[in-house]
């Protein structure tokens, strides 16, 4: 069992982005105040965090106006998708061994 968690990617290690790529693997566009109201967080921490996974190309923005005001929006891009989806097969995974099943 050496080097279990190995695979895990490094990019959902923090519970804030593990919440974000959560929500927008069930919603098309999400925008910010949705997804800090939500993950209950400041403005500041969850920019980071969203410029982490936009880093790795994981999810993309899209900044428009609605009314007067600005709106940022965020979605998992396909790569986003793909690697959330390997890493909590990979979690379960390692779930699955630790009872036996694996």
């Amino acid at each position: 069992m050496k080097g279990i968690i190995t695979h895990l990617r490094k990019a959902f290690d923090h519970r804030i982005r593990l919440g974000v790529m959560s929500m927008l693997m069930v919603e098309e566009w999400v925008d910010f105040t949705h997804l800090r109201d939500n993950l209950e967080v400041s403005d500041g921490n969850l920019a980071s965090h969203l410029k982490a996974l936009d880093r790795e190309g994981f999810i993309e923005l899209r900044k428009q106006f609605i009314g007067r005001k600005p709106n940022t929006s965020y979605r998992a891009t396909d790569k986003g998708r793909a690697a959330f989806m390997e890493h909590l097969a990979y979690l379960e995974k390692i779930i699955k061994m630790q009872k036996g099943e694996g």
